[in-house]
């Protein structure tokens, strides 16, 4: 891991841009002596890390006492996108624009970021635990399709945050049952895109003894602030 840049922010967090060999990432620390808990965050269907939402989500948890990281996984951000995954979301936004099932054509894209991504965090994962200022447990948040498939390989995942909104492949719907740590599951009422049966569903299939659902009002990007704050004290059960 080669640390590129760092700034010390208003709040005291510093943040650090890495690479880690194709990889970027952002990692976030509070002023701590001690090895904090980590929180890797990430993103629905390859938005890049940088997205002003993701950010200051993840500079609001590190002023909290926690490390948190995103990395672009393949694909996503400014990482180059294949000839397929172009075609991909082009075919998406025809459909979409023409009213037509999107599912499949979700399918043919989100399934292969998601199997490309997960090996690219377990490695973020490794080398960031390995840094003094960092000593765990490790939760996840964010993208619930990527964070359903790292749960379930990752045992050092001890507890995860998702986003219903974003589209889950049959693949992570089926993996869902394997997910057994603590997890806090935000819905928003009326996500235009994602329907509201679907993740439901979704919900009811978590194998976890401790799974909690918050849904609020609103469309895709409108989930509350204070479900941030919520989120917090849902790690600092689990991680602190």
């Amino acid at each position: 891991m080669q640390f590129t840049s760092e700034q010390r922010l208003d709040d005291g967090v510093l943040e650090r841009e890495f690479t880690l060999g194709e990889i970027p990432g952002t990692l976030w620390t509070p002023e701590s002596a001690a090895p904090v808990p980590l929180i890797l965050m990430a993103h629905n269907n390859g938005l890049p890390k940088a997205q002003p939402r993701l950010v200051a989500r993840a500079r609001y948890s590190a002023a909290q006492g926690y490390a948190v990281a995103t990395i672009d996984a393949a694909g996503c951000g400014d990482r180059p996108r294949s000839a397929a995954d172009e075609q991909a979301r082009a075919d998406l936004r025809r459909a979409m624009q023409a009213g037509e099932p999107v599912d499949e054509i979700f399918e043919s894209f989100i399934g292969p970021l998601v199997e490309k991504a997960v090996p690219e965090w377990r490695t973020t994962l490794d080398a960031l635990l390995s840094l003094p200022e960092i000593g765990g447990p490790v939760a996840y948040s964010g993208w619930t399709a990527v964070g359903i498939r790292l749960a379930v390989v990752e045992p050092r995942i001890a507890a995860a945050g998702f986003f219903a909104g974003g589209y889950v492949p049959r693949a992570q719907r089926e993996e869902a049952r394997q997910v057994t740590i603590p997890l806090l599951f935000l819905l928003q009422w009326d996500d235009e895109g994602n329907p509201r049966q679907r993740a439901l569903d979704l919900f009811d299939a978590f194998g976890s003894k401790e799974k909690t659902l918050h849904a609020n009002l609103g469309g895709h990007t409108g989930t509350p602030w204070f479900e941030v704050e919520d989120g917090d004290r849902f790690f600092g059960r689990h991680l602190k």
